[in-house]
């Protein structure tokens, strides 16, 4: 009497791990370029960008872009703020602070805030916390056009190129070394890299909003 039940529990058990095995072929083949791409055009893709060469053997390269309607220069300063210790990471903030990263939430620029140097730690989460690992190094500052964090095994580059006189480009490269994020490569593929996706995203089109914000409010108010 038990056997038709068991011989059902084992075919829906069989069609799960096949459902499940095609979406992750689904996602390996179609959702994960688009993610690694997104917003990107094809030459942005492939072209070098600063800091590349920092880091110019990695196990997986992200190269993301926005279209923003403001010059370079209205978008700098807010790079500039990002970080723990500055303005956060215009992204979901509520999540952040889910794994204690006690991000600050800023919406305007902070005139007594310098630009960052090259050298200076920019930290991803309080000093201390996660051993006071948390943090990249700004490799390279180029005003107005690339601000580049690195660590071992890690680049994070931002870069501005101009569209015009009154629009830019955002692009938005990471590249990621063997094992650098941890877990191996099922957890990097099917957890960090969409999680880092969501959340960079989301800072991309806030830097995007605040920029442009401030950009046509100066323009309004000069006539």
């Amino acid at each position: 009497m038990r056997t038709p039940q068991r011989k059902s529990g084992w075919s829906a058990g069989l069609l799960g791990a096949c459902l499940a095995a095609a979406g992750v072929l689904v996602y390996a083949k179609a959702g994960r370029p688009r993610m690694l791409r997104w917003g990107a055009t094809e030459r942005e893709a492939r072209e070098e960008l600063p800091g590349d060469e920092l880091l110019p053997e990695f196990d997986v390269e992200a190269t993301r872009a926005v279209t923003v309607l403001a010059p370079c220069e209205f978008v700098w300063p807010w790079l500039m703020q990002i970080g723990q210790d500055r303005g956060g990471f215009y992204s979901y903030t509520a999540l952040e602070n889910l794994v204690g990263c006690e991000m600050p939430t800023v919406n305007q620029i902070i005139a007594e805030w310098p630009a960052r140097s090259e050298g200076e730690i920019v930290w991803m989460a309080p000093a201390y916390r996660y051993a006071g690992e948390a943090y990249m190094v700004a490799a390279r500052v180029e005003t107005d056009r690339a601000f580049v964090l690195h660590r071992p095994g890690s680049l994070w580059s931002f870069v501005l190129e101009p569209v015009g006189d009154d629009a830019c480009r955002l692009i938005v490269r990471t590249r990621t070394g063997e094992g650098a994020l941890g877990g191996g490569h099922v957890l990097q593929r099917l957890f960090w890299e969409p999680a880092h996706f969501v959340m960079e995203r989301r800072m991309m089109l806030r830097v995007r909003q605040l920029a442009e914000r401030r950009y046509w409010a100066a323009r309004r108010s000069n006539g």
